[in-house]
């Protein structure tokens, strides 16, 4: 069975509850952003489950761990993978889960905590 035909048990992280489960045709990293059932959630986790059949492991299902989240409206391309924000300020988390310590929920313009990141070489 290949892994993208595999069902994905899609788990609320508070309160940690089963939401469903969902058959996708990507692999969902932490950082992505999944719609289900009407509501957006961020992927924190993702969990392989394996069974032993046969005297050999098999990939038995896939569990992602997720938050409700709204999508990012800010998005900045560093080193070939998408951050939340304008990754030229220096306060900028450059992480898929979350922008900065000082305006982590944005928005990056307009906001008076920016500053130009300096880049030395």
């Amino acid at each position: 069975m290949e892994p993208d035909s595999l069902q994905t048990e899609v788990i609320l992280t508070h309160p940690r509850e089963s939401l469903g489960k969902v058959q996708l045709d990507w692999t969902p990293q932490p950082g992505n952003y999944l719609d289900f059932e009407g509501k957006t959630y961020a992927v924190l986790e993702r969990r392989h489950r394996y069974q032993l059949k046969g005297g050999r492991y098999r990939l038995h299902n896939i569990a992602i761990y997720v938050q409700s989240a709204k999508r990012p409206s800010e998005k900045s391309l560093v080193a070939g993978r998408w951050v939340i924000g304008d990754a030229t300020c220096s306060y900028n988390a450059h992480s898929e889960l979350i922008r900065c310590a000082v305006n982590p929920d944005g928005p990056c313009e307009s906001c008076r905590f920016y500053e130009k990141l300096e880049v030395t070489s």
